[in-house]
């Protein structure tokens, strides 16, 4: 739940600790270029259950519901055979549209030896022990589909193992004292829920089951920090994606293959021996696993609409190899998130100091001025710009892209059903308008 792509050792942060993941990496194919379909925890889980981007299963806004008929991960799995559970977090609904067997795995309170003051949302990996263990026994001949949702490192970060001194502060981030010790505090999610993760590799490996399992991690969107969770740019919508199969994922590989979270569904069915319904709007990457290609997209899609009062900030976008554009449906509005508006343990303790030190710094200005006014178009050379800095939407040597990826973007806008769509139409006409 919210880890960021760029936050474990294999995937390059030299600070965090990551030992399980760090090891899993070298057991899997490790994708570079993962991305959910949305930035937001309701909007992006239900791409993954229903191989449906938002506008055409329903969820788009956070806390939001699929429509009725959609069907779900559970549905297609248990059609196949398949005992299907989740354990851990859900934050997808209506319920009974994801007929999941439903294993409680929340810990509230103090664990001995494990966790070290009070935890509000931790996984009780023994949980997912006994399950397993009750599997082998009593159904050893039913396949298992097993989704293991952690809350960590979602925000609230309770405690901090690190030296703000040596955490990593990206450059889209203004380096505060609170700054870092909200992403020390942050590192120490990570950390925890790397833990978590080892807890449940050697379940699978006591259980006898690692041989003949596909083993999947990944997350949800990026961390919240702003420039990432509710935006899309690459450090809210990329994500770590490793699959591990023995004797059918060449281990230590590294995939450079353009996927999506809603490609997931289609590589469970088809793995499970299914075939992926054509309507899906995802598409199985099981031949990139099994080494049959090495690429899946040329382009990946993504949305945002909102997260409530904070977040009336809707956004769509295209990202090729080497470029990404945004569009802005609502620019005229101030772009606010929980960070802003919300409490000190989201992170308005560290943003005061950005706006702070905004007044007297011009980067820092830039920063605070960039990400809280947003024109109707952004564009980014990724190759130039990783980090998604400098808009050239504007410039006339790029007019020609940006038309050109804005009205593919549009086209796939109308055949999602988004309302988007046609706010955008009326923009443009009213712009031609204005300019005659």
């Amino acid at each position: 739940d919210d880890h960021g792509y760029a936050d474990a050792g294999c995937y390059g942060n030299d600070v965090v600790r990551t030992p399980n993941l760090d090891r899993l990496a070298k057991e899997s194919m490790r994708f570079t270029h993962a991305f959910a379909g949305s930035p937001t925890c309701t909007p992006s889980r239900s791409v993954i259950y229903t191989g449906l981007m938002p506008f055409r299963n329903g969820a788009h806004p956070n806390h939001s519901r699929i429509r009725p008929g959609i069907k779900t991960l559970p549905h297609y799995l248990a059609a196949l055979g398949y005992r299907v559970v989740l354990a851990g977090k859900t934050h997808v609904g209506p319920r009974a549209a994801f007929p999941f067997e439903y294993l409680p795995a929340q810990l509230k309170g103090h664990r001995a030896a494990s966790v070290p003051r009070v935890y509000g949302n931790d996984l009780d990996t023994d949980v997912v022990d006994q399950l397993l263990a009750d599997h082998r026994t009593t159904r050893k001949e039913q396949p298992l589909c097993l989704i293991i949702a952690a809350w960590s490192p979602h925000v609230v970060w309770r405690w901090k193992e690190y030296d703000s001194a040596k955490v990593t502060v990206p450059p889209y981030m203004i380096d505060t004292a609170l700054t870092r010790h909200a992403v020390a505090r942050y590192y120490t999610d990570v950390t925890l829920m790397d833990k978590r993760l080892g807890d449940c590799l050697e379940s699978v490996k006591k259980h006898g089951l690692q041989d003949n399992t596909l083993f999947i991690y990944t997350s949800d969107q990026g961390a919240q920090w702003p420039h990432a969770k509710w935006n899309l740019y690459d450090a809210g919508i990329r994500v770590p994606l490793l699959a591990r199969w023995p004797g059918k994922v060449k281990a230590g590989s590294v995939s450079d293959a353009i996927v999506s979270l809603v490609d997931v569904l289609p590589t469970f069915i088809e793995v499970a021996g299914g075939e992926p319904p054509r309507e899906m709007d995802g598409c199985s990457f099981l031949p990139v696993l099994l080494g049959k290609g090495t690429r899946h997209r040329r382009v990946i899609f993504a949305t945002h609409t909102g997260d409530g009062k904070m977040n009336d900030f809707p956004m769509r976008c295209i990202r090729t190899s080497t470029h990404k554009y945004i569009l802005n449906l609502k620019p005229q509005n101030l772009y606010t998130t929980h960070i802003t508006d919300g409490k000190d343990r989201d992170g308005r303790d560290y943003w005061q100091t950005w706006l702070e030190k905004a007044k007297t710094d011009e980067h820092a200005g830039r920063i605070v001025r960039d990400y809280q006014h947003r024109p109707a178009e952004e564009l980014y050379d990724l190759r130039a710009d990783p980090y998604e800095l400098s808009n050239i939407a504007a410039d006339p040597a790029n007019r020609d892209l940006a038309k050109f990826l804005g009205k593919r973007l549009e086209n796939w806008m109308e055949k999602q059903s988004d309302p988007g769509a046609a706010t955008q139409m009326r923009a443009q006409t009213n712009e031609k308008n204005a300019n005659k």
